[in-house]
């Protein structure tokens, strides 16, 4: 009497299956807007028949689809659906709280992210050094534009028409000229992160890194601060490395993927 296929085998091939179906679906969406199906299959490194059966399910269970007039592959209205749902429940926040946490726990000194506000970069949430002194600014507060790293940041990353009035109105008061802010927003573009040596505070050395969403927008900036005389925010130096690996950890839960 045979015995028959244990239902653990089955279930094993049932996840492998799975499995293989979410590695094309990640295939067509960074082969987007489509591909063919040769493409496809180098990319995901099977053979095309395979590649070929899985992508017929997906094409029936609305997940992709195929250009008649060309035979590309694509995400499908499904794919659509289900990522606009997960954009919508992604909150830069939540996402960013642990790895915020544990930034100020591997270098001890205070650290907290701002989102663009209507009034300019505010801070919503911090984690404070665990020693006597301290440097902690609060929540709600609005950083300057153009005399702080976190706006600066934020400036060299957002559109200019979200940041052109308080630019100005900044400008206007400090006397400065805007063409010295158009070189270090590419500046800072070019090298992923900022610092600041007593710019807004004396005493006080700031080092401040973007955060991304899917679509490559600007979201938050992450940034460390302390004393001079022990915080040294050196943009090459070891605390602006794991800075720039908390944002990009943070980027990279939102959904970004980085293209340098």
């Amino acid at each position: 009497m045979s015995k028959a296929t244990p239902p653990a085998d089955n279930g094993k091939q049932k996840v492998r299956s799975a499995e293989v179906g979410t590695d094309i679906l990640k295939a067509l969406a960074q082969l987007a807007p489509a591909t063919s199906l040769s493409r496809l299959a180098e990319h995901v490194d099977m053979p095309a028949s395979k590649v070929h059966r899985y992508l017929q399910a997906l094409i029936a269970s609305g997940f992709a689809e195929q250009d008649p007039a060309t035979n590309h592959y694509g995400l499908g209205r499904e794919a659509l659906r289900v990522g606009l749902a997960a954009l919508g429940g992604m909150d830069v926040l939540k996402v960013a709280a642990v790895p915020l946490s544990e930034l100020r726990d591997q270098l001890n000194e205070s650290c907290f992210i701002a989102v663009w506000g209507n009034q300019g970069a505010t801070v919503v949430n911090i984690e404070p050094a665990v020693r006597a002194v301290t440097v902690v600014t609060q929540i709600g507060s609005v950083l300057p534009l153009l005399s702080s790293s976190t706006g600066l940041v934020f400036g060299a990353y957002l559109p200019e028409r979200e940041t052109i009035e308080l630019r100005d109105r900044e400008l206007a008061q400090s006397g400065q000229d805007a063409s010295h802010y158009a070189s270090l927003f590419a500046s800072i573009r070019e090298r992923g992160l900022h610092h600041v040596h007593g710019l807004l505070m004396p005493g006080v050395d700031a080092l401040s890194a973007p955060v991304f969403n899917a679509m490559g927008q600007i979201v938050a900036v992450i940034t460390v601060v302390g004393p001079t005389s022990i915080f040294h925010a050196d943009e090459q130096g070891p605390a602006a490395r794991q800075l720039l690996a908390a944002a990009k950890a943070v980027s990279w839960r939102m959904g970004y993927e980085e293209t340098r």
